[in-house]
């Protein structure tokens, strides 16, 4: 079980997910690659680095953060584009 970040992130790109994750586990992160986060319309959490800790779900102010298994079935898609973007 992972989080996967949504449709409503697109374009929003909020990064206060980011900032309070333990691991660091989504990308890009605004401070490392700010050319890389300009870059991309949404945020991504990394399927391997996630620890299901729920921290980034309440702080999302667009509601884009879902477990893997609970992603609405019209944004089921964004399992892959998670993972795909880890696979770059």
């Amino acid at each position: 079980m992972t989080y996967v970040i949504c449709e409503p992130c697109i374009d929003v790109k909020d990064h206060i997910c980011a900032e309070v994750c333990p691991v660091e586990c989504i990308h890009p992160m605004r401070h490392v690659d700010p050319n890389e986060y300009e870059e991309v319309e949404q945020l991504y959490i990394d399927p391997e680095e996630c620890i299901d800790c729920h921290v980034c779900v309440p702080e999302c102010p667009v509601e884009a953060i879902y477990v893997d298994d609970e992603v609405p079935e019209e944004w089921e898609h964004f399992i892959q584009i998670n993972a795909d973007y880890f696979q770059e």
